[in-house]
């Protein structure tokens, strides 16, 4: 796609409550090390140098994940789109390969997705074998006119060949028409692709060469769409994803799809945009990320030179019942279960402890890159919540409000915020206190980012931050009353990256 838009407490009384509390690791300072600088996500996918931004063409093939995404090689901002790529074994480590696609003769290559063409429904493999397919949007940089082509790979993804016929799809009279997203429709036999940069518009295809208009869906205007179905019960649901910024649920037959309640929000941070899923997840489950920007001031984020963008950690997606709804269904996302399995150090454990109305039971705890999972009991505290990277004046601040009943995130104190006016921020969700008055809370936190999972993971914030690298406190507050730490865990997570530059 293009640019549219304090104190501790004594030691003495500290000890009951701190026995199983062991101090995280300090970060160390920063270095020149290529994936080690001081903004560098350790558990989040960013490029070695240059511009990024939408994820594309994620797919599952042959025991790797692949990430394909908006890239600009020569330079530090948005310009001439590539599709960049990286693979993964476990969604958690990433390498970086070369670039598959770049622009031509017919135009700039945006957002798109990739398939597996298992049967050679496409004719562009061996007989008896298949391969990788991508959609992609042409954008032709004089006109601005827009259409959608293939491209195919039979090494893995490595190499990539453009289809002769591009393109598939010409332009269709829109201005803005654009970010294929492919898959495999198995009661028709058929490839479905919807494509968005406006109104929603629906295409099928036998072979991913030939297309024919099936139907357009009014009244959603949206980029890098995203379609998935979830079996819920005995019943598929299936989840339109607009620009990862909201999701409708509602049914699928093979020509249109057809919304079965309201839109709602997707994350209630300002940086979670174009979210795809994974296509052939070999479990069955479906897995997205998205970009951790925001097009107001993702050139002007203070992490270039040499590099700009990240994605957030890969996700897994669910539906689940909503309670205050009956017969509705909520989109829950929590990051996928790897990250800590493969990443996680030592925790630092609290249980069955009130949080003391002054000093902090975390005033040892020290990290740039860790989880926080939590239970608190909010009893008639009227507000509760974590504050994290702090120090140096700054700090980031989770809380929840009982009397306002929402959950809320404010990064107007988080550090650097002065590159853009459109920064500093406090962003909210409603969240209705159980009838247990528990809290439960999951958090990572990285050395750019803060990522919020409340309530299954129904409601989410992703926010960027820029702290200074010894930023790296941690406290759990409540105020107006009293509440209780039902269970406290804090995890350092390692570094997902190799030390030096691997290509």
């Amino acid at each position: 796609m293009r640019p549219s838009r304090t104190a501790a407490l004594a030691a003495a009384l500290l000890l009951p409550w701190t026995l199983a509390l062991a101090p995280l690791p300090t970060s160390a300072a920063a270095t020149k090390t290529v994936y080690d600088e001081p903004h560098r996500g350790q558990f989040h996918f960013s490029p070695a140098e240059n511009w990024m931004n939408d994820p594309n063409g994620l797919v599952y093939y042959d025991g790797e994940w692949h990430l394909f995404y908006q890239y600009h090689p020569d330079g530090e901002v948005w310009g001439p789109m590539h599709w960049g790529h990286a693979v993964s074994t476990d969604l958690v480590h990433w390498r970086e390969l070369p670039i598959a696609l770049a622009p031509d003769d017919k135009g700039h290559i945006f957002s798109g997705s990739a398939v597996v063409d298992a049967n050679n429904t496409s004719g562009f493999f061996a007989p008896g074998t298949g391969g990788l397919v991508a959609a992609f949007t042409y954008h032709d940089p004089v006109t601005g006119r827009e259409s959608q082509a293939i491209a195919y790979s039979s090494d893995r993804g490595r190499t990539w060949t453009k289809y002769e016929g591009n393109p598939v799809i010409p332009n269709n009279g829109a201005k803005d028409f654009r970010d294929p997203k492919v898959f495999w429709y198995e009661p028709q036999q058929k490839w479905v692709m919807i494509v968005a940069g406006g109104q929603v518009e629906f295409y099928s295809s036998k072979n991913l060469r030939e297309w024919t208009h099936e139907s357009t869906l009014d009244g959603v205007f949206t980029e890098c769409p995203d379609l998935f179905p979830i079996r819920v019960g005995d019943r598929t649901r299936w989840v339109l994803s607009h620009g990862g910024t909201h999701y409708t649920v509602g049914d699928f037959d093979g020509h249109r799809f057809t919304p079965s309640q309201p839109t709602r929000q997707v994350d209630f941070g300002r940086d979670f945009y174009a979210a795809q899923s994974w296509d052939g997840a070999p479990d069955g489950r479906r897995y997205w990320l998205g970009w951790m920007s925001n097009w107001a001031y993702a050139e002007q984020v203070p992490t270039a030179p040499p590099w700009r963008g990240q994605m957030t950690e890969a996700r897994t997606v669910n539906l689940i019942p909503d309670p205050a709804r009956p017969g509705e269904f909520s989109l829950a996302q929590q990051p996928v279960p790897q990250l800590t399995e493969q990443l996680g150090g030592e925790p630092a454990t609290i249980t069955d402890t009130p949080i003391p109305p002054k000093g902090n039971l975390l005033a040892g705890q020290r990290g740039t890159s860790y989880e926080i999972r939590a239970v608190v009991d909010v009893g008639n505290a009227q507000e509760v919540g974590f504050d994290v990277r702090t120090g140096s004046g700054a700090r980031t601040r989770i809380s929840y409000s009982t009397a306002r009943q929402e959950l809320s995130l404010d990064r107007r104190e988080s550090g650097d915020v002065d590159f853009s006016p459109e920064f500093p921020a406090v962003t909210a969700a409603p969240l209705p206190l159980p009838a247990d008055r528990l809290l439960d809370l999951r958090i990572l936190v990285d050395r750019s980012s803060v990522e919020v999972f409340a309530e299954d993971g129904t409601v989410v914030f992703t926010d960027q931050v820029f702290p200074r690298p010894h930023s790296d406190g941690m406290a759990v507050f409540a105020t107006g009353g009293r509440a209780v730490v039902k269970s406290l865990t804090v995890t350092p997570l390692r570094s997902a990256w190799p030390r030096q530059r691997g290509r």
